[in-house]
Order: structure tokens, then sequence, then C-alpha cells
């Protein structure tokens, strides 16, 4: 099992969600625990139908070729991240700073279900690169959910801190970065 990149993986596919969660930090909006797992629940349940359309679509090619296939795609997908997120003038919280609908400060649940489904957008074109490479769904999906928890509440208590961390700062350019070499990693392993 390659573990080292399943949790590459679980890590690369949330960084997207502690940009966001920081942003709220800093404006001081709380992600309650509910709202955190429902998010979590979202980013899975896309990760798992996006890897498993993956392996169906790949079960009618040759092996050797999918998991090339797979990993050429992963590392396509994180160019593409690095040079959209390079080239484009709206930050990715622009897209999500009208979550809070009726303005009280917290993400509720069905807020979180909005959200949810906005950050899982990566989570669906990477999977169908994960399904294809033949990395384990249940292991990877695992793994995005408990980093989604764990990035979102880290970046939500800690926004006003790690906003101007590096990490912070380049959260969505350090993702690309993250897919291009599990795209080399797989491809060579």
């Amino acid at each position: 099992m390659h573990w080292i990149t399943i949790i590459l993986i679980g890590i690369a596919a949330n960084l997207d969600n502690l940009g966001i969660s920081l942003a709220y930090g800093i404006k001081q909006t709380k992600i309650p625990i509910f709202s955190n797992v429902t998010i979590a629940i979202i980013s899975m349940v896309v990760s798992y139908v996006a890897i498993v359309s993956g392996e169906l679509v790949t079960s009618y090619i040759p092996t050797i070729l999918a998991n090339f296939l797979g990993s050429f795609l992963l590392c396509i997908i994180g160019l593409w991240t690095i040079l959209s997120n390079r080239f484009s003038n709206k930050d990715s919280s622009n897209r999500t700073e009208n979550i809070d609908k009726d303005g009280n400060n917290i993400i509720s649940i069905r807020e979180a279900i909005t959200l949810g489904f906005i950050l899982s957008v990566n989570c669906l074109v990477s999977g169908i690169a994960i399904g294809a490479s033949g990395i384990s769904a249940i292991w990877t999906v695992i793994s995005i959910g408990f980093f989604s928890v764990l990035t979102v509440g880290i970046g939500s208590r800690f926004g006003l801190l790690l906003n101007k961390t590096f990490i912070g700062n380049y959260s969505i350019t350090i993702s690309g970065w993250l897919l291009i070499f599990i795209g080399i990693y797989e491809m060579f392993d």
C-alpha cells in the first residue's frame, strides 16, 4: 500500500480548506465541529465517487497504462492548480465569502453543505486521477476526511496567526506542487 501517497493526497486535497478556514478565522467566523465534520463527509463522498469512477474507466485499459495516465493526470492537475492560482485575479476565498447567509459569524450545517461542495471540487478531479493510479479508495477517502477536519479546525481556530505564515499565503501553490510530486512518485513506483 502507498501510505506516503495516501497521506500526501489527504494533505494536498485539503490545503484549500486550510486557506478558506484561515480566512473565516480572520473574520472571526466560527466553524463548529458538526459543520466541520459535514464538510469532511461531503469531501469524502465526492472523493469516493470520483476514485471509483476513475477505477471503472481504467478497468478497460492495461494496468500499467492506467497507472501512468492517472499519475500523469495528477501532475497536470497540480500544474493547472499552480498556474490558475498564479494568473487568477480572484482569491479562492472570494467564492466562499457569501456562505454565511444569516451573517451570524457561525457556519451552520446548512451553510457547511454548500461550503463542502465548493471545497470538494478539487477532490472530484483529483479523485478520478487517483482511481486511475490504482491507489486504495477507502484509505485515500479516510485520509481526505481526516485532513479536512484537521485543516478546517486549525484554520478556523488560528486564522489570524496562520494566515501570515508561508502555508497560509501559499496553500494553493503548495497543494499543486504536492499533486505534481505525488504524480511523479506514482509514475515511477
